[in-house]
């Protein structure tokens, strides 16, 4: 699925409070995904550079969403362990979230991702190992 269609997030929601404006890509298939978010001046600190957590928060919401996308929901990755290597400094405006599955089993996955301006320059990669659980309503 692709879309160009601005998120309207209730306030207070996670994704509402991340910044999330669209998803570009959610492929099902491939459980490749590409977000966009809006970075803000409250999200900075010194020299309008945005703090590293929500750099990572975005990249770990675009993993998560690689696995949601590829088992259609069906499964919760709940993330055992997180490795971001920032390469620039990200500062207010849009920048944008992938994330892919690198190899997907029955219990564990490990995903990757990555974070780039508007112009492709890479601000941070990720990549995760998480355990999967079954949603609550795919549960036994």
């Amino acid at each position: 699925m692709t879309t160009d269609v601005l998120a309207d997030h209730p306030e207070g929601t996670l994704l509402h409070t991340m910044g999330h404006r669209r998803t570009i890509r959610f492929d099902e298939e491939t459980g490749h995904v590409l977000l966009e978010f809006e970075a803000k001046a409250s999200q900075c600190h010194s020299g309008n550079i945005v703090q590293g957590g929500f750099v990572t928060g975005w990249i770990d919401s675009a993993m998560a969403h690689a696995i949601i996308a590829k088992t259609g929901g069906t499964l919760i990755p709940l993330s055992l362990d997180i490795k971001i290597a920032f390469y620039a400094a990200a500062h207010p405006g849009i920048v944008r979230a992938e994330g892919w599955i690198e190899r997907l089993g029955k219990r564990t996955a490990f995903v990757e991702g990555q974070l780039t301006d508007v112009d492709g320059t890479i601000i941070a990669k990720g990549m995760s190992t998480v355990r999967l659980v079954p949603a609550p309503d795919q549960r036994p």
